[in-house]
């Protein structure tokens, strides 16, 4: 009789890969949008009369509430059921770009990075969830983490390209119009092709409402105080406070956990050594990612003359590299090597790239400084993100895969706004130090000592690569294991 279960079988694999697509395009949505106004925003700020101190509220309004949010927007997911909060997240999105895609005022356009960055955080770990819970067939399973890791790995670079041709060929909107498409197609997708993950009733109501204020709170106060230091400097009061405060509201988040019977957090999901040791990983891998895009950005643009187009384009080699290492050898690679034999691979890969950085001078040439770390990096970045995003949501239960997906995202997210604050001061100190000593207003100088500043910073990400690489060899043990995943599979639902 198994013949006639053929068909049905062919057509549930078709529904999976199917459903793939959309979570695919929601995650790349939202990784993108961290960057694609990053080009745009020198208009904006003109159109719409914003002054150069609030400016950057384009910017950190999204990463605040993205941040701020993740873990109750993955706890959200698990109570009230994934497909539900992944498609009100998608449609809240799209809301949410149009009114900043119409803003007239500088506040409209704060307000709705800050309500995307809001949905994002319902979104994310939703996607991460639905994909971990939809393919537990060990092959299908590493071919669709190799495609979603390298959607975490590019989409940054992705955004820089995208906002780089919507503002020179179109308009600074069309960076926030351009999602609301996407996002309605993507709702539409969810509706037909995910599974309803039915929620039992005595769970629904059941949210760690203290947690919630600890954790949101806490993570808040980090990325606010992470993003400010870029202004400020680490040694401003307002900075040191808000880190301090933010650690002390996640310390005391641990306590609450410990107590509470229906945790926002569940503390083995990050005791779990293997879990851990990705979040960690991916944490500090996004430092020195963030840290190469802050400076390769500025480094073509305002050292080499780049038009924002051209700087775009530069980045699309890493963004190849990164696509072909995740699912052309990684997700070959996860269900017969232990995942440590591909992070930490990648990780030195990674520092590799940083390190031929190091030489950067005013006329280094774009094919013999650039590219080859582009391409180091890259490769680095599609082995750590694929088995680290796999591990994330490994033998997790059905119930708690939107908490464990909100950790490595907010891993994520806090460490792309530590990397970006942390190595941006360092380049400004280093650069003001240097000018001190020589001629500060030949424009030939001011170039050197910007790029001296990288040079020293890149220095920095490639220690923090290479503590990562040794992080991830002592915490990072898993061997793959046949049917491994398939524990994750809902009883409730057959997707």
């Amino acid at each position: 009789m198994s013949h006639l279960h053929a068909p049905e079988d062919r057509t549930a694999a078709s529904r999976r890969w199917w459903a793939l697509a959309v979570i695919a395009i929601a995650q790349l949505m939202i990784v993108l949008d961290a960057t694609i106004v990053n080009i745009a925003l020198p208009s904006a700020q003109k159109d719409l009369g914003i002054s150069d101190a609030n400016r950057q509220w384009v910017i950190t309004a999204y990463t605040l509430a993205f941040g701020g949010l993740l873990l109750l927007g993955g706890r959200i997911g698990d109570l009230f059921g994934r497909k539900r909060t992944f498609t009100i997240g998608l449609l809240g999105f799209a809301v949410a770009s149009a009114i900043g895609g119409l803003a007239t005022e500088g506040w409209m356009l704060f307000a709705a990075r800050a309500l995307q960055g809001a949905f994002g955080a319902v979104l994310a770990p939703s996607a991460l969830s639905l994909l971990s819970t939809t393919f537990t067939d060990p092959k299908e399973r590493s071919t669709a983490f190799g495609v979603f890791g390298a959607i975490a790995g590019c989409g940054a670079a992705i955004g820089l390209i995208s906002g780089g041709l919507l503002t020179e060929y179109l308009d600074w909107r069309w960076c926030l119009f351009v999602n609301i498409p996407i996002a309605l197609g993507a709702a539409i997708g969810a509706f037909y092709l995910l599974e309803r993950d039915h929620v039992e009733k005595q769970h629904r109501t059941r949210l760690d409402l203290p947690g919630a204020l600890l954790g949101c709170g806490g993570l808040l106060a980090i990325v606010y105080g992470t993003s400010e230091a870029t202004g400020r400097g680490w040694g401003d009061w307002l900075v040191i406070g808000c880190l301090v405060l933010g650690v002390l509201l996640l310390a005391a988040l641990v306590m609450v956990e410990k107590r509470t019977t229906h945790p926002l957090l569940p503390l083995h999901i990050i005791g779990d050594r293997n879990r851990g040791g990705a979040a960690l990983a991916v944490g500090m891998a996004m430092i020195g990612m963030f840290g190469l895009f802050l400076f390769l950005t500025y480094y073509l643009q305002v050292i080499k003359g780049y038009s924002p187009v051209m700087a775009g384009v530069s980045f699309l080699p890493m963004t190849a590299a990164i696509i072909i290492a995740s699912t052309g050898f990684a997700a070959r690679m996860m269900t017969r090597v232990p995942s440590r034999n591909l992070v930490v691979p990648g990780l030195l890969l990674a520092a590799a790239g940083m390190a031929w950085l190091i030489n950067l001078k005013v006329d280094s040439s774009y094919l013999t400084m650039v590219l080859p770390s582009e391409l180091l990096l890259g490769f680095g970045m599609g082995l750590i993100f694929m088995p680290t995003m796999s591990l994330a949501t490994l033998g997790v239960a059905p119930n708690e895969t939107g908490a464990a997906s909100a950790v490595i995202n907010t891993a994520q997210q806090v460490g792309g706004s530590i990397g970006t604050a942390l190595l941006n001061t360092i380049a400004a100190s280093v650069t003001t130090t240097y000018l001190v000593s020589r001629n500060a207003g030949d424009p030939l100088v001011q170039a050197q000592g910007a790029v001296h500043g990288y040079s020293v910073a890149t220095v920095v990400a490639m220690g923090i690569l290479l503590a990562a690489a040794v992080i991830a060899f002592l915490m990072i043990d898993h061997k793959p294991v046949p049917g491994e995943a398939e524990a994750e599979q809902p009883v409730h639902a057959a997707i």
